[in-house]
């Protein structure tokens, strides 16, 4: 298969990979540089099988948009709203268990609840629909309304709160099965003035590695990423997958990693920015399978609607939560496609398709039952089959 290239040196380093060999920083730089994405793609899927199998999995889901108001403003991002912006939402209990309720009735399994980062720090309409409902911060209510779906729905919680401080972390995992917090990039010049990051205090990477490791400390399951094509290099893509790369190794938490590409939006100070190509998003999606060839790598299918199936060939095993009932609010310029669509796009690409919780079958698995509290097994169990993912009877 690899005899045909001509650059030996990337050669050699891809034979490495499939020997299961370990490769360094400077075989990623050279391989994501390499522009062979057709040859670096062929071989994360091949890692891929054998690593993971030919399962590809996603989380049946509800979009809970607590609160869209946020202390960070990013020069790509729609989510965030003022607080007289139509859009802007403060859910009430009632709201969060009508939506919680009718995904139940849909046989979702995850409930999943996106916050801005910490909008009490910055807005008085926050701190008062903060009290209103009777807590002094985001977290806390969080915490409440996690309690409250699992025990009227069974819904699991998972939580997209920003960086959040080991307090608040050890706080939602009481009610919370897994928390994601996006790294998005380990690049510092993104903070810098005019860049993407430039008004958002908490993207600072220092901030969101801190939050992976506490995680960590913490033992829980954690989703984490990258977003590709917001202005760092090809070797800040190859540096951020080692610092995931090494934080797991330290703690063992990191459950998936998403590879998301940059989609310029209107209304947004990158409007007009151009999104990656598609063969550098593949490249990047496939090294991140090569760097971390156990780990469940994830591409959300919405954001590239009519091209999703050629992630698969880039190594991935997990399309993300998809639902069938709310938008996504984080990107609500692209709607999900079907899950009867994912499911063919994964059957015809020569895959098998199923139904997992917003927490991975392998820290189901773990002897180490630190990862989970009792009391979220007793609800996990229900739903699951004997491989760790949603029972078929469940979601047929």
């Amino acid at each position: 298969m690899l005899k045909s290239m001509t650059d030996i040196s990337v050669h050699e380093i891809l034979e490495r990979t499939l020997e299961g060999k370990v490769i360094s920083k400077d075989d990623a730089y050279q391989i994501i540089n390499s522009g062979e994405t057709d040859l670096i793609t062929c071989v994360a899927g091949a890692i891929r099988n054998q690593k993971k199998g030919r399962l590809i999995t996603y989380s049946r889901k509800v979009f809970i948009n607590l609160v869209n108001l946020c202390r960070d403003t990013c020069s790509y991002c729609t989510y965030k709203k003022e607080p007289s912006d139509k859009l802007a939402s403060l859910m009430t209990p009632q709201h969060v268990f009508t939506i919680a309720e009718a995904g139940r009735r849909l046989r979702c399994t995850e409930a999943l609840f996106v916050t801005g980062e910490k909008p009490e720090q910055k807005y008085s309409q926050a701190r008062e629909w903060l009290r209103s409902v009777g807590h002094s911060s985001t977290v806390e209510y969080i915490s409440e309304m996690s309690e409250m779906v699992l025990q009227k729905t069974g819904l699991l919680p998972h939580t997209n709160a920003g960086s959040l401080t080991k307090k608040e972390m050890r706080t939602l995992k009481d009610t919370n099965v897994s928390l994601g917090v996006m790294l998005e990039s380990s690049s510092e010049k993104l903070m810098a003035k005019g860049m993407p990051h430039e008004m958002a205090p908490s993207k600072n990477p220092k901030v969101r590695l801190k939050t992976l490791r506490d995680a960590g400390e913490l033992k829980i399951p954690t989703t984490t990423g990258l977003l590709v094509g917001i202005g760092e290099s090809s070797e800040e893509i190859v540096d951020s997958l080692f610092m995931i790369k090494d934080i797991h190794e330290t703690y063992g938490h990191i459950q998936e990693v998403i590879i998301q590409n940059f989609a310029p939006k209107p209304v947004t100070a990158m409007e007009k920015f151009l999104p990656p190509s598609h063969d550098y998003f593949l490249r990047s999606i496939a090294l991140s399978r090569i760097i971390l060839p156990e780990m469940n790598v994830q591409v959300p299918p919405n954001l590239t609607p009519n091209i999703f199936g050629n992630y698969i060939s880039a190594g991935i095993n997990d399309w993300g939560g998809i639902s069938p009932l709310t938008m996504d609010y984080v990107n609500p310029e692209f709607p999900w496609p079907s899950i009867e669509s994912v499911k063919y796009i994964t059957n015809i690409k020569g895959h098998n398709f199923r139904a997992r919780l917003p927490v991975y079958p392998e820290f189901l698995r773990m002897s180490d039952d630190k990862f989970i509290p009792d009391k979220l097994r007793n609800y996990i169990e229900l739903l699951t089959d004997a491989n760790g993912l949603v029972r078929e009877d469940y979601v047929a």
